[in-house]
């Protein structure tokens, strides 16, 4: 079968917050192909992607995403991988290419999925799948008070594992953030793993990191992550042999193999923390997984939107028994939980499981998303190159 049509649709909360959330709008695109509908989220600015898909091209290395997409087949999975691999051939000096194609490649298994009347871990080569802890994923209050009472609530709440991250952290000196982490430990009490997430606050400045160690040593820290921005190889190695030793996670700023590849070779790292809405789709992801297991690496995927995007996540590591946790995020806007009618929530034991439906199992809700919708229209040289389909 040939794919027919590739659309995206830009959603958006009436009110997006300059604070480190994800949730407050989204970018799916469905692909309609021989009576099958496929379903993605990119992890990405929507607009940018949105032009990415459709722009002018420069010269032969800088095309639209269409070029490589619109009446390819798919009929099986080495389809899909033909897509990237001319999308990567076609679009390389397309800097937003690899987002874009994320959505895109998550939506082509949930078509081929469907087809298949298979769900996409099998597809992936799983033949069976294994649950994950959910850690309740969310950010730091604006004083330590504010962040006990989250952990507080999150504990009640029933999770074994918390991560906190971002908002205040690293922004108004070290004994601030210690406060914040004694608040954390507490609120959650001393049994659940507890994670902190830095943001990238430090950049590449490995005193002021070394400088919280000791406060995460004594809050036993499951672990450390982004410290530094995606990348910063140098810092985040000489950061893991510090004491007193925290493991150290990162990796959901890579947006494609190759920066992966060097966060697991080269940075230290104990976790590596992928986003296959960023990343470049799925078949990237699960690359990331088989290579993070072939060095005793822990594979951990980042989600910090919707349950569309989460099932999508849990693909690419769900046959792996030993990399048995998963982001959760906890305080997703109303956009961001409304897109899918099935929401994967935790079982009477605390842990989730990857959909057994066909695709990814998630069927976007596309009444409930209508409000949300933005309407955009791109015009080059007054011809009206893209426009917002009918949802």
């Amino acid at each position: 079968m040939k794919i027919e049509s590739v659309d995206f649709f830009y959603l958006s909360m009436p009110e997006v917050l300059d604070i480190g959330d994800g949730s407050q709008d989204a970018l799916l695109v469905r692909i309609r192909a021989g009576g099958y509908e496929g379903w993605g989220e990119c992890e990405a600015s929507p607009l940018t992607s949105i032009a990415s898909y459709v722009c002018p091209m420069s010269h032969s290395a800088c095309k639209p995403l269409r070029y490589s997409i619109e009446g390819k087949n798919i009929d099986g999975a080495e389809d899909i991988q033909r897509i990237s691999d001319a999308v990567h051939e076609n679009s390389l000096d397309l800097l937003q290419a690899d987002h874009t194609l994320s959505g895109i490649d998550i939506a082509l298994w949930d078509l081929l999925g469907k087809k298949m009347n298979e769900p996409v871990y099998r597809l992936l080569g799983y033949q069976k799948k294994f649950p994950k802890l959910p850690y309740a994923s969310q950010l730091f209050g604006e004083n330590a008070e504010e962040t006990f009472t989250k952990a507080k609530a999150t504990n009640a709440a029933g999770y074994k594992a918390v991560k906190f991250g971002w908002g205040p952290f690293g922004k108004s000196g070290k004994e601030n953030d210690i406060a914040h982490l004694m608040a954390a430990r507490e609120g959650v009490g001393k049994d659940a793993y507890l994670m902190i997430d830095a943001g990238t606050v430090f950049r590449e400045n490995i005193s002021n990191a070394q400088e919280r160690l000791s406060a995460l040593n004594d809050i036993n820290a499951y672990w450390f992550e982004e410290p530094f921005i995606n990348g910063a190889l140098d810092a985040y190695k000489k950061l893991s042999t510090s004491h007193p030793k925290i493991p150290i996670a990162g990796g959901e700023g890579c947006n494609n193999f190759v920066q992966a590849q060097a966060m697991i070779n080269y940075a230290g790292l104990d976790f590596i923390q992928i986003d296959a809405g960023r990343i470049g789709g799925i078949s990237v992801a699960k690359r990331v997984a088989d290579l993070a297991a072939s060095k005793k690496i822990i594979y951990v995927n980042h989600t910090f939107t919707s349950h569309l995007a989460l099932s999508a996540s849990l693909q690419s590591y769900s046959g792996m028994e030993k990399h048995f946790i998963s982001e959760y995020p906890v305080e997703l806007k109303s956009l961001a939980r409304e897109i899918g009618k099935e929401q994967i929530l935790p079982d009477t034991n605390g842990y989730i499981h990857t959909p057994d439906r066909p695709g990814l199992g998630i069927t976007v809700d596309t009444a409930a998303i209508r409000k949300y919708l933005v309407d955009v229209e791109i015009k080059v040289k007054g011809e009206k190159i893209y426009y917002t389909p009918e949802i």
